[in-house]
């Protein structure tokens, strides 16, 4: 089988800067490390090329500064990397992204076999979205299962996938066929330490560099800040709250005494709760 762990290089988030004028992430000079969500994609892809064999081809789209992500990636015994980079993809948001995101894929597939399983991580800590990977599984027109915390089971055979997704309401158990796009939870595996072969390979191995050209985009257009229709107005820190929090002691019944305090604090929020319970 044939899977594509895609994974994103992003600024440690301790270290994040926002440019003032473009309210875009800046990214220069900026510590950078695997969007943390994408190791547990790309760990669940590890365990089932041990167990059914076949190849892992990780994928990425940024500045030429990604390619240390993807050795890192190929550190851990991903197969192969790619990394899409052009001065055309810069300041894409989420609609952009996943089309160059899908192009590479299609492309990935006439070079290297169709995939069958797209891994992608929930989110990323610097966009927060959870829209690339839902985005690239319609771009591809393949099913897509997110927030999946456990891979229950896969049928290569009869081209089916078994998964455990979490909800609000509790756990579902879904059953999709192959190919689809699954978006995994954090914390839904143990992260491997890399072998010293897959170290020693991730060093000298050829990282596959594909501009928008090289990769099949049809239109520059869809692509970077041309393509994005996302606007951010304005980007600001929350001001200081100017009254301090309270400190409230109590050695017997805190519960009780805490509701006194808040009462004491806000008169007219017991005045407002009993009207309220007439009225009910």
């Amino acid at each position: 089988m044939h899977n594509v762990v895609c994974i994103k290089q992003v600024p440690d988030s301790a270290q994040i800067r926002v440019h003032p004028v473009t309210n875009t992430i800046m990214r220069q000079g900026v510590p950078t490390i695997i969007n943390p969500y994408d190791l547990f994609a790309l760990e669940a892809a590890l365990e089932l090329r041990d167990k059914f064999g076949g190849e892992i081809t990780v994928l990425t789209m940024g500045p030429p500064s990604a390619e240390d992500s993807l050795r890192k990636a190929l550190t851990f015994g991903a197969d192969r990397a790619v990394l899409l980079t052009d001065r055309c993809f810069a300041g894409a948001d989420t609609l952009a992204t996943t089309y160059a995101l899908a192009t590479a894929i299609r492309k990935i597939g006439k070079e290297y076999g169709p995939p069958d399983l797209i891994f992608t991580g929930k989110q990323t800590i610097d966009g927060d979205t959870a829209q690339v990977g839902p985005g690239v599984a319609k771009r591809l027109g393949v099913l897509q299962l997110t927030y999946v915390a456990k891979i229950r089971a896969l049928d290569l055979a009869a081209h089916t996938i078994e998964t455990e997704r979490r909800s609000e309401g509790g756990v579902q158990v879904l059953r999709t066929r192959l190919p689809c796009l699954i978006t995994m939870l954090e914390a839904t595996n143990q992260i491997r330490r890399g072998a010293m072969d897959d170290a020693l390979r991730a060093a000298r191995a050829p990282i596959v560099k594909w501009s928008a050209q090289e990769a099949g985009v049809e239109d520059i257009s869809k692509c970077g800040l041309k393509g994005s229709p996302t606007v951010v107005k304005r980007v600001f820190a929350p001001s200081a709250r100017a009254e301090k929090a309270m400190l409230v002691e109590a050695a017997e019944q805190p519960a009780q005494a805490l509701i006194d305090a808040i009462f004491k604090h806000q008169p007219k929020l017991e005045a407002d709760l009993a009207a309220l319970a007439r009225d009910a």
